[in-house]
């Protein structure tokens, strides 16, 4: 038999991705995503294999999605201003990605947001999908290396360390939403940005 199509499986991703992003990751079963979905357990089992595969393909949508529009907002910065100040507002436009996630696809924004891959996966995938994670995170780190040689005309250790800090970590702390803020979470984001940039800068010419 025929797997689904493309669209049924997005489907069964929305399903479970609802899922998620509304409680824990206990909440994802085989049987409470055929039950919002409307599909039969069969069916799930026959689409990813096991519950494992089906959160390895939820995370790697969403992962997606998050990296096309970072991507992007990369390259427009970067073309539209060079020098210190347009790689910082290229850095600050990566960091406040989620933002823009939110808007357009909010469940893959709240997975990302409030779950670690890590915590969420466990080893044994099969290889197809174990590799398309490893091939994304090779892209994520050729925008963080593009990101400290805008900056700091180096892509090392120390550099890529600093703008993790910016796109990577920072944004899950400021802009995870769960609780009101009486301060615009995405200008409290970018002025941290700017502020560890400035520092490292600083540090950076201190020791050359």
């Amino acid at each position: 038999m025929a797997r689904p199509r493309l669209h049924d499986l997005d489907g069964l991703l929305d399903a479970a991705e609802q899922l998620l992003a509304e409680g824990d990751d206990r909440a994802v079963t085989i049987r409470a995503v055929a039950e919002r979905s409307g599909a039969s357990s069969g069916s799930l089992y026959h689409a990813f294999g096991s519950r494992n595969e089906l959160l390895g393909q939820l995370w790697l949508r969403a992962a997606r999605r998050f990296l096309e529009l970072q991507q992007n907002v990369v390259d427009a910065h970067l073309a539209a201003g060079s020098g210190w100040d347009g790689a910082v507002a290229a850095t600050v436009a990566a960091a406040t990605v989620l933002r823009d996630l939110n808007e357009t696809a909010p469940a893959s924004a709240r997975v990302l947001i409030r779950h670690r891959r890590e915590a969420l996966i466990a080893d044994g995938l099969p290889n197809g999908l174990a590799g398309d994670l490893r091939d994304l995170d090779g892209e994520l780190l050729a925008v963080l290396r593009r990101l400290a040689h805008a900056l700091f005309g180096a892509a090392e250790r120390q550099t890529i360390e600093t703008v993790a800090i910016c796109v990577v970590d920072l944004p899950s702390a400021l802009l995870d939403g769960r609780r009101p803020r009486s301060i615009d979470p995405a200008a409290a984001l970018g002025a941290a940005v700017r502020g560890i940039l400035n520092e490292a800068r600083d540090g950076l010419t201190h020791t050359d």
